[in-house]
């Protein structure tokens, strides 16, 4: 089958401003009878060229229904009477304002509905439907009129009432955009790393080509004997955890008594496109261990990890195990995959001939673009991270206000080429992590389950890149022996917002499930269906667990480092300001 490339669709939607002309014959309503007149959809022989089919009973009963709604819609037109609009893109009043606008909205709607209900009715695997449905959403959110300035009666409105200065200062923020070669989604000028983001009081005190390695000032009298190592994603910046004071995972860490050590990873220029996976394990991980290790005096310490760096994390203990050590006094990983079984609708970037392609371009050497990256996770969620942005940065000329979380998402960082093929091919494709002894790392057959310590488990229920239960499914690789030694915190939101949730807010919820596991592993499910919800951040339970773990409390240490590791700069260092060409 000649499936569709998701990472290349995705980018040409994202990457232009299509003219309304070009999708006006998808948007157009058909007279009456005209898919049979005129015949197939043009979605219909979009699926011929793929050699896919939809089965006719299915394709009548998908045009009857069609056409019923659309001649339905077409009399409420005709009668004057305004269609129902259940959607948040034509929420303003200016939708239903005049008759044409909403019979606009309308009509993309029920047209969007079809398509993809053709695409969910596609005759394949569940793989190659999801790819299917993936590439027409795309095309959907695409073509809505509240896209083009010819079809948004809101921009509309705006270019009236500003007397043009709308559309002179979108058009000025669509170039600024085009100089810079991604849509802005904040007003980047508000924010700086270490001036007003990333602001937690440290010291680095080690780096290599790879990373630094901060130690956070203590913020009470005493800490808990055993420090905490922060291992954040490779993929994104640190500070996405210490952003600032009243939303900072570091600072409420710190706080809580804990002497905390973060890695902030350097982001990778030409320089670097060698490095492979191993080299994050060895150099990066497993050397911040070592020598948190070595500043505190302690046998043992708090291993965290956050998505990517979540899998490093485990990675690197199962490294360290296989070794004959056990470093790690609490495993803590937040929205990470070790079992990529479900990875969501990341699945639709991921194949054989996708991973060949890159291996092809890249696993000989070479630098995975931010900025592709970047584009990859927006087409997750295009109406939220483009068009939203398209619509009023350039239609209706607004400056996006300022939000650190965002400015803090458009701050791309690159990744070794080797290292992100073998992360492709080994995790996403092959599955390969889970199975003990399948992979060699840093000379050692990896086996998770002899990894022997606490640990904590969290999840993000509305999570679109880690699904809630495949971050749940670590619970039977890890402490396979001792189930009693692993606990599972499913909080609301998703894969950042779940995770950024301040516990001085009290927002949102989360979710625990305390009774005893009966025989054999628990199922997401199962799990679930005996929790309890709990209002408020998740963090609290956080702590309790790293409390419990953490040894006797201590004086606080009154300076960073050691005789062997001098502090050099302030936190947050100097890696972390680097950006992506």
């Amino acid at each position: 089958m000649n499936m569709p490339d998701p990472q290349a669709f995705a980018t040409t939607w994202m990457n232009q401003l299509t003219d309304p002309s070009a999708w006006q014959g998808w948007m157009n309503m058909p007279a009456a009878g005209g898919l049979q007149a005129h015949g197939a959809h043009p979605l219909v022989a979009a699926f011929k060229d793929l050699k896919v089919s939809i089965a006719p009973a299915r394709m009548d009963a998908l045009r009857t229904d069609y056409l019923q709604k659309a001649g339905q819609l077409w009399q409420d037109f005709m009668s004057g009477k305004t269609p129902a609009l259940h959607d948040k893109r034509f929420s303003s009043s200016e939708w239903t304002a005049t008759p044409f606008a909403a019979f606009t909205a309308a009509s993309y709607l029920l047209n969007g509905e079809f398509m993809l209900a053709m695409a969910d009715a596609v005759e394949t695997g569940p793989r190659e439907r999801q790819k299917i449905r993936f590439t027409v959403q795309q095309m959907v959110d695409a073509m809505s009129p509240a896209n083009f300035l010819a079809t948004n009666p809101e921009a509309q409105a705006k270019l009236i009432e500003t007397k043009g200065e709308s559309l002179t200062k979108g058009l000025q923020h669509m170039l600024e955009d085009l100089a810079k070669g991604r849509i802005s989604q904040t007003d980047e000028s508000a924010f700086e790393v270490g001036k007003n983001v990333g602001t937690t009081p440290g010291e680095v005190v080690y780096e290599n080509d790879l990373f630094q390695l901060i130690q956070y000032s203590p913020a009470t009298p005493t800490v808990r004997a055993v420090p905490l190592l922060m291992i954040p994603p490779c993929i994104n910046k640190f500070y996405i955890l210490d952003l600032q004071p009243e939303n900072s995972v570091v600072r409420y860490v710190v706080e809580q008594g804990n002497t905390v050590f973060m890695v902030s990873w350097r982001n990778p220029d030409k320089s670097m496109g060698n490095l492979a996976w191993d080299d994050y394990v060895e150099r990066g991980a497993i050397e911040a261990i070592r020598v948190a290790r070595e500043i505190t005096a302690q046998e043992k310490v708090h291993v965290f990890g956050f998505c990517v760096g979540g899998t490093i994390a485990a990675t690197a203990l199962a490294v360290l195990a296989a070794r004959g050590q056990q470093p790690a006094a609490s495993l803590s990983l937040l929205t990470t995959l070790l079992d990529f079984s479900d990875t969501g609708v990341l699945d639709v970037f991921i194949d054989e001939t996708q991973v060949a392609q890159r291996e092809a371009k890249l696993a000989k050497g070479g630098i995975m673009p931010g900025r592709d990256l970047a584009t990859t996770f927006s087409a997750l969620r295009p109406n939220d991270l483009v068009w939203n942005y398209v619509q009023q940065n350039y239609l209706k000329g607004k400056t996006p206000p300022a939000f650190d979380l965002l400015y803090w998402n458009a701050d791309s960082t690159n990744l070794p080429g080797p290292m992100f093929c073998w992360y492709l091919r080994n995790t996403y494709l092959e599955n390969k992590l889970m199975l003990p002894g399948q992979l060699t790392v840093c000379g050692e057959k990896v086996d998770l389950g002899r990894i022997d310590a606490p640990v904590f488990l969290y999840g993000s229920k509305e999570d679109h890149i880690v699904p809630w239960e495949a971050a749940f499914a670590s619970m039977s690789l890890l402490n396979p022996k001792k189930p009693k030694a692993n606990r599972y915190v499913l909080g609301a939101s998703g894969h950042i917002a779940g995770v950024i949730n301040p516990a001085s807010k009290g927002k949102r919820s989360h979710w625990v499930n305390d009774q005893p596991a009966g025989k054999g592993p628990r199922s997401a499910e199962d799990w679930f269906a005996g929790a309890t919800e709990h209002k408020g951040s998740w963090w609290p339970e956080w702590a309790r667990f790293l409390q419990e773990n953490g040894g006797e409390e201590v004086p606080a240490p009154t300076r960073a480092g050691n005789d062997q590791y001098q502090p050099s700069e302030p936190a947050p260092g100097r890696y972390v300001k680097m950006r992506a060409e």
